[in-house]
C-alpha cells in the first residue's frame, strides 16, 4: 500500500535534496501531486517512493527535470505494455483451454 506524505516544496527539497525550482518544474509537468492549502506555500501530497525515485533520477543520473519527465513516461508505457501482455497472455491460456475441451470433429 502506497505510503503518502505531505511536505512544503521547501521540506521536499531538504529532505530529498532536490533543488525548488526542480520541483516546481516536475510539479508542472505532473509528476508531484501538488495541493493548494488556504496558507500562502502549497503542499506536495505524494508516494514517499515517488519522490525517493525523483531524488534517485536527479542525484544518481543528473537528470533535468525534462530527463526525469522522459524516464518517468518511458517507465510509465512499459508498465502498461507488461499489463497489457499479461492480460493477453491470460485470454491465449483460456483459448487453449477451450480449444483443448472442444476438438474440433471433422464431417466427411
Amino acid at each position: 500500500m502506497p505510503h503518502y506524505i505531505t511536505l512544503t516544496f521547501r521540506d521536499c527539497a531538504s529532505t530529498y535534496g532536490l533543488p525548488e525550482d526542480a520541483l516546481h518544474e516536475l510539479a508542472d509537468l505532473g509528476w508531484l501531486r501538488v495541493r493548494q492549502p488556504a496558507e500562502p506555500e502549497p503542499l506536495i501530497e505524494d508516494e514517499a517512493d515517488h519522490l525517493a525515485r525523483l531524488a534517485r533520477l536527479h542525484h544518481e543520473l543528473h537528470l533535468a527535470p525534462e530527463g526525469i519527465d522522459l524516464v518517468l513516461s518511458m517507465r510509465r508505457r512499459m508498465l502498461q505494455m507488461q499489463y497489457e501482455l499479461m492480460r493477453q497472455s491470460a485470454r491465449t491460456a483460456q483459448l487453449e483451454a477451450w480449444i483443448r475441451r472442444h476438438p474440433a470433429t471433422d464431417a466427411d
